[in-house]
């Protein structure tokens, strides 16, 4: 059994990203428990013994997968839309990325797998945090205190601001996926809850107009 300190201890070597972005094509189309290891081998090209000389815990390759896989999303967001562009054009976009990523089988086997094991490994849900979660908040964040600066928005704590905003994002969707009441949500679904997440963001932290 994988101790605590092996979760965070993760040996990289020449086929370490294509062992990464084999393991997150299959995740990616099984999620986790339908994820095989001999898929993850084949797909990436190499053998099982190199696999594991990577990746001894497929729990392990699989957090290491969503950590690369958040990071990446919330660059393309950025890529999408800059930095300084007015909220009415940035916050669609991170509101869509936000209730699309809950409602996606990745999305879902990750929250699944972080719950399931913090107990037993604390050092994972807090690593995957601070490379999911955490990390969409400080982007958050960021931006918040550029809009502010720019006079686009009123917000005396933009950290408590980014939580809100993305807690809104969730709503609706977050506990149906939680308890199991609904796994579809169609792009409408998504789309209400996103604009209903800016709409009620910008009500509140939006400037006044006289």
């Amino acid at each position: 059994m994988a101790t605590a300190a092996e979760v965070v201890t993760i040996k990289r070597g020449r086929k370490f990203d294509q062992v990464l972005e084999g393991a997150r094509k299959v995740f990616m189309k099984h999620g986790f428990e339908g994820a095989s290891v001999d898929d993850i081998a084949a797909e990436a090209g190499v053998s099982k013994a190199t696999l594991y000389s990577y990746f001894p815990d497929k729990r392990m390759l699989f957090i290491e997968v969503a950590k690369c896989e958040c990071a990446r999303q919330a660059d393309e967001a950025e890529t999408l839309v800059g930095l300084t562009a007015p909220p009415e054009v940035v916050l669609p976009v991170a509101a869509q990325r936000i209730a699309d990523f809950f409602v996606s089988d990745f999305g879902r086997s990750t929250f699944r797998i972080c719950m399931a094991e913090a107990d037993r490994f604390p050092e994972l849900g807090q690593e995957f945090y601070a490379t999911g979660p955490g990390l969409l908040r400080e982007r958050l964040a960021s931006y918040l205190n550029g809009a502010v600066a720019r006079g686009e928005l009123v917000i005396d704590d933009v950290y408590l601001a980014a939580d809100q905003f993305a807690e809104l994002c969730k709503a609706d969707i977050f506990p149906s996926v939680c308890f199991g009441i609904r796994r579809d949500f169609s792009k409408a679904d998504r789309d209400r809850v996103a604009k209903g997440a800016v709409d009620m963001f910008l009500a509140r932290y939006g400037v006044k107009r006289d």
